[in-house]
């Protein structure tokens, strides 16, 4: 059964955990809706009350660095255009790099992992020392407040130096993975007029060098905005740089500027730090602009109330720097945790190579996407076996939802007393909904809870909310890190259309969920990718959770033709290694289907594919193959991490006399 129970922290894990020390410290004020940790349902619902100040105890707790004022930490709980802490001021980069002026510069802030080259470390006094280097380079190139920044980079500390040094002084970072196409990466930076490019020479991944030098002329060539060039030397074997003028060498600007000290410039709560990029599978992508104050604020709930995250803990996420969730880790450097990044293939020399670094690192918070989990699962590794993974205590999840299966092989396989955290929110804003909590059970198959601050409900299609039935996932109330606007939507007509059309005055963001009665949640896929089926609507979450546990099945992706009132479904599978989609084997798969899920859930069509289309976050993209169907363009391949897959689906699709019709 879904519910089931799958761990428990004991009393003295909840009474450690840094959500117990926030009730202990609410307490000692008289603020504290209840002394149980374990009593979370009452402690969310005073989070999201009207008169509770749990935002502006937040501030104190965190220990946010800069002037609060005397403004409400909300001025109204209108949607959107609600104002947070209106007269404070902060610098985002001076609060991450607080834990060195705390007596922390000599400890280890980040240790930095890569095919391309040797293991290296940063102390919080020498990012403090390599921001400010950066800073002055900067200044020197006539960056000033509000001038955007734009990296083409690999997952290392250098990033985290660039864009530390760009919130200092109020310029505006933007970055992508250096596996972007170039008509990709043109799409997002010319929106917003750089006048800095950062970029690496080169990557490696898999054992292959990526030469990248040729981005630098490829996009000073289309944007004209940028004036000055950066270069990371990326890789143990540098390339030559091309004889320009316009561009140099970081490690030249660390040695030139060296001495020099952050300004760490105040500004307002919501003075813009990062914009970040919507996938662009339907069209160019959106620029979405995040506050300094509302990621910091967001971040620090997450990770130290719900992550645990904390001083003495060792942070490892596999993202790239085009991924949300590069930011949502940068951010933890506020707490004065250890992060360790790691640039390359996690599947190199082999798919437990991830799993070792954590014993070798002593990573005590592990994160990664449920993609990979079930991977290594479909894989039958055994990493609590294989290594000493004694000092994790919490494995996060994003990305797509965890399967029941990917649940039961984590507490037989991994570790048995370990937080597995399902989280789930989006780039829109760089942070969660809903996701683990340190206090609670976890259940089989379920997000643990509603996060703190965090007014999520379902809504049936009139707006109503539905108490345990699936829905649209809405926010009820203003959320800090929303975004401070779209780039160049100056009247915030797109804004307002994507997130507040369907639900005046409510944020509607675009999943299904259903919310279960002791609290947890259950996501069943993007609503625009939500099956009609005989006039129910059926989530492409609620079909994958059943097939791909499968043995001969590695992947799956549903979608479907609108024809008349119902949809027809297809599912393209790709088959494991040996195994054949044959008649025999469809039926099987209906015959599953029908039994485990319903008869709706039976596709009219069961195809067989040699791969299917991701997004570079490991998202898949249901609504490439819905275009497909419906005889429509892919407007953006570019966001695609496997564009060529859609050429062989198309045929495949196409043989099958699917392509463009309706029936």
């Amino acid at each position: 059964m879904s519910s089931a129970i799958v761990y428990t922290p004991d009393e003295a894990t909840v009474s450690r955990t840094r959500l117990a020390g926030y009730l202990r410290w609410l307490a000692e004020r008289g603020q504290a809706p209840t002394h149980d940790p374990r009593d979370y349902a009452a402690l969310h619902a005073w989070s999201v009350a009207d008169e509770t100040p749990f935002w502006d105890t937040l501030w104190d707790y965190l220990g946010l660095v800069g002037e609060r004022g005397t403004a409400p930490a909300l001025d109204s709980t209108r949607l959107p255009g609600a104002r947070w802490f209106a007269d404070a001021q902060l610098n985002y980069a001076e609060n991450l790099l607080a834990p060195a002026r705390h007596g922390r510069a000599d400890a280890t802030a980040i240790v930095a992992l890569s095919e391309a080259r040797a293991r290296a470390t940063w102390t919080y006094g020498q990012l403090v020392a390599e921001v400010g280097a950066f800073e002055a380079w900067l200044r020197d190139q006539g960056v000033v407040e509000g001038d955007r920044v734009v990296g083409v980079v690999a997952h290392t500390a250098e990033p985290i130096v660039a864009m530390l040094a760009c919130a200092s002084l109020g310029a505006i970072w933007a970055s992508a993975s250096p596996d972007f196409g170039i008509p990709g990466l043109i799409d997002r930076f010319a929106q917003i007029e750089p006048r800095v490019l950062v970029t690496v020479d080169a990557y490696i991944y898999g054992g292959k060098r990526f030469e990248r030098l040729d981005r630098i002329e490829a996009l000073t060539e289309a944007i004209d905005s940028i004036t000055s060039v950066c270069v990371i030397d990326n890789t143990d074997t540098p390339a030559a740089l091309p004889e320009r003028a316009d561009v140099t060498r970081w490690a030249d600007i660390q040695h030139r500027h060296g001495g020099a000290a952050p300004t760490f410039s105040r500004g307002a709560f919501d003075r813009p730090v990062a914009i970040l990029f919507s996938s662009g599978t339907t069209g160019t992508p959106k620029c979405i602009v995040h506050g300094a104050g509302g990621m910091l604020l967001q971040h620090g709930k997450e990770h130290v109330l719900h992550g645990d995250i904390g001083a003495d803990d060792v942070f490892f996420y596999f993202t790239t720097c085009g991924w949300m969730m590069w930011n949502w880790q940068v951010g933890a450097l506020a707490t004065g945790t250890r992060l360790v990044t790691y640039d390359g293939n996690p599947a190199a020399p082999d798919l437990s190579a991830l799993w070792a670094m954590a014993e070798r690192e002593g990573v005590t918070h592990f994160g990664t996407s449920a993609k990979w989990l079930g991977v290594c699962r479909k894989a039958e590794l055994a990493p609590g076996a294989a290594h000493d993974l004694s000092a994790l205590r919490v494995v996060f999840s994003t990305g797509s939802p965890l399967l029941d299966a990917d649940y039961d092989w984590f507490y037989e396989t991994v570790g048995s007393q370990i937080l597995l955290g399902s989280i789930s929110g989006g780039t829109d804003i760089v942070s969660s909904f809903v996701g683990c909590v340190p206090s609670l059970p976890v259940r089989r198959g379920e997000i643990q809870a509603r996060l703190l601050g965090a007014d999520v409900a379902a809504f049936d299609d009139t707006g109503a909310p539905l108490a345990t039935e699936k829905g649209e996932l809405v926010c009820r109330k203003p959320l800090p890190s929303m975004p401070v606007a779209f780039w160049n939507d100056a009247e915030g007509a797109r804004y307002r259309a994507a997130y507040f059309q369907r639900f005046p005055g409510v944020w509607a963001h675009g999943d299904i969920i259903r919310f279960t009665e002791h609290g947890g949640a259950i996501i069943y896929g993007r609503s625009d990718a939500t099956l009609n089926v005989g006039g129910v609507r059926i989530g492409t979450a609620e079909i994958y959770r059943q097939i791909e546990p499968l043995a001969d099945i590695a992947d799956c992706l549903v979608a479907a033709r609108a024809s008349g009132d119902d949809d027809v479904m297809v599912m393209l599978v790709v088959m494991a290694e040996g195994a054949e989609l044959d008649d025999a084997r469809r039926a099987a798969i209906a015959r599953h289907l029908k039994t485990q899920a319903s008869p709706r859930h039976v596709p009219a069509h069961i195809l067989s594919v040699a791969a299917l289309p991701y997004t570079r976050s490991g998202k898949k993209v249901e609504i490439a193959v819905t275009r497909l169907l419906g005889g429509q363009t892919i407007d953006n391949t570019e966001a695609l991490t496997n564009p060529e897959t859609l050429s062989a689906i198309r045929s495949v699709l196409d043989e099958a006399g699917l392509l463009g019709v309706s029936s």
